[in-house]
């Protein structure tokens, strides 16, 4: 089988769910009323991550977080934490780099960790605030999926911890 396929379509899933946001936008050639419209941006919720290249198709691509950067996010912690509970974690948006866990078991941002009971695997992540009853499901970042070692196209439970302030 094909190793791009589940990633293809899992793309083209997110593209599809996306495509009201362009109905309005001109079809057809590029012509100068139409050629002044701004692209969407892109949220960098991880300031530090670099954006995937515009040509990214497969996972390696658009994951540019490095090795030491993925080392880094699996060190434990160095302050106290607090369980926040368990989520469903599907795939976020590969475009946004870095590690993050979109999810509505916080109100603000903050540093946190993320336990994939599967693997024994943590990877240290940004929480960022999702709209939504606690039980919920969450957007886990691709680059987090890949250190967890959760299959790209699973749901996979995890448990979420936010770090205590000092």
């Amino acid at each position: 089988m094909n190793t791009r396929l589940p990633l293809l379509l899992l793309f083209a899933g997110l593209g599809l769910a996306g495509c009201a946001a362009f109905k309005s936008a001109p079809s057809g050639p590029v012509t100068d009323e139409n050629a002044g419209i701004a692209e969407p941006q892109v949220q960098q919720i991880d300031p530090g991550a670099a954006r995937p290249p515009d040509a990214a198709r497969t996972a390696d691509e658009f994951d540019t977080t490095s090795d030491a950067q993925k080392t880094e996010a699996q060190n434990a912690p160095s302050g106290a934490e607090r369980a926040l509970g368990k989520t469903i974690a599907s795939l976020g948006s590969p475009s946004e780099a870095g590690f993050w866990l979109k999810t509505p078991l916080i109100n603000a941002n903050g540093p946190g960790r993320v336990v994939y009971s599967q693997t024994g695997k943590s990877v240290q992540v940004t929480l960022v605030p999702l709209p939504g009853p606690d039980t919920a499901g969450s957007q886990l970042s691709l680059a987090a999926f890949r250190v967890i070692g959760a299959p790209l196209t699973a749901l996979p439970e995890v448990q979420v911890f936010a770090a205590q302030p000092d």
